[in-house]
């Protein structure tokens, strides 16, 4: 079974967590070690439009996933970001939560990371062909495949995370 994100469609192998609502993936393409995603299993464009059942999940799952990735990746915060509209940097039309384990020093200013969240582009951690109507800026050729991880690096990060929740 693949896991619906927007318009593109997810690999069971890189999903290291599902709960009754949500679903955790890591990416090909993350912008700190263990930069990961957890999204609400119903594609659901905007925050406003999940139900309260779905938010406090969403969320729940956000925690827990957050104190995975940060003690996994040796972190000593965490970065939680989620951009909600095209005009708040969303490029997925399906609501999810970035999750960043962060350390001293990895970036020069620590806001950069924000810089970073708002170049990353969803092709970076898509598994499986995407259904058409590519934006504009997920067609820019700087993040080409060549720069990806494989989908057996992947595949082993998510199933190390997965370990925590069994």
């Amino acid at each position: 079974m693949s896991f619906r994100f927007g318009q593109h469609l997810i690999k069971p192998s890189v999903v290291f967590l599902k709960t009754e609502l949500s679903f955790a993936l890591v990416n090909r393409k993350p912008v700190v070690p263990g930069h990961v995603l957890v999204c609400p299993l119903r594609p659901v464009e905007r925050f406003h439009d999940l139900r309260p059942d779905e938010v406090a999940d969403l969320f729940q799952a956000t925690q827990r996933v957050g104190t995975v990735v940060e003690k996994h990746f040796h972190g000593t915060s965490l970065t939680f970001s989620m951009q909600d509209g095209p005009e708040a940097g969303q490029t997925v039309k399906h609501v999810h939560v970035h999750v960043l384990p962060r350390k001293a020093g990895d970036f020069h200013r620590n806001d950069s990371i924000y810089d970073e969240l708002k170049q990353f582009k969803f092709k970076s951690f898509t598994h499986l062909p995407k259904v058409p109507q590519l934006q504009k800026h997920d067609k820019e050729e700087e993040d080409s495949p060549a720069s990806w991880r494989s989908e057996e690096e992947m595949a082993a990060e998510a199933a190390a995370l997965r370990v925590y929740f069994q």
